[in-house]
């Protein structure tokens, strides 16, 4: 079993700070724990990525829409604006956990407003995906058209259901907190959670390059 670090090993961002006790020596292995499952989540994009790679050659369009007929720049233009705004969003919820009181009124107040705030663009960042499905549907660029649709439709859905599950976490964790309060178990999830959705930015940077604007140069 691993033993607790001590205060000379942990290392910033991955703790709580001194403030929080127990829950700061606690906060290090649970959080690179989760951060090693990220990683294998990682790899599962990596397949995905290689898949959409392989199939993105004229002959796999089978004839059927390509980049250039379906995808809306504009339109992915304000998912990226809004899934990196929820990052920032997401990091000053984190901070908000690590100030000094905050389980105490005005704080434990900051963190949820932060972390909603957080959901309201991750929201935003979904509808505009599936507007964009619909559309594609509606145009016949729809999964089984093609190779290279399905590639593409099993990529971007898989990012979008990450962010389904992650907002669904988000809401989870803000009503723990308005009914249990700031305790170790809403600590530990939270900066679990802001791993997972910085995660998922990363990824969208890789859609945003190499899917979309890969596609349409």
């Amino acid at each position: 079993m691993m033993s607790n670090p001590t205060p000379e090993s942990l290392h910033p961002g991955l703790n709580l700070g001194e403030e929080h006790g127990e829950d700061h020596l606690e906060a290090e292995t649970s959080v690179f724990g989760f951060w090693v499952f990220v990683m294998s989540d990682l790899v599962t994009f990596g397949m995905f990525f290689a898949i959409f790679a392989a199939s993105s050659a004229p002959m796999w369009m089978a004839g059927g829409p390509g980049p250039k007929d379906f995808v809306d720049i504009g339109s992915i233009a304000w998912q990226t604006g809004f899934l990196l705004a929820s990052s920032l969003t997401s990091g000053m919820a984190v901070l908000s956990l690590k100030e000094r009181h905050a389980g105490e009124g005005a704080s434990r107040g900051r963190l949820i407003f932060w972390l909603l705030l957080t959901a309201v663009l991750g929201f935003g960042f979904l509808y505009r995906e599936i507007a964009d499905f619909v559309s594609m549907a509606q145009m016949g660029a729809g999964p089984t058209r093609s190779g290279y649709l399905t590639a593409f439709w099993s990529l971007v859905g898989l990012h979008g259901a990450h962010v389904t599950a992650g907002l669904l976490w988000c809401l989870t964790i803000v009503v723990g907190v308005l009914v249990r309060g700031v305790d170790k178990r809403w600590k530990l999830a939270l900066l679990r959670w802001a791993v997972f959705w910085h995660f998922l930015d990363v990824i969208w940077i890789g859609l945003f390059t190499f899917v979309f604007l890969g596609g349409l140069i």
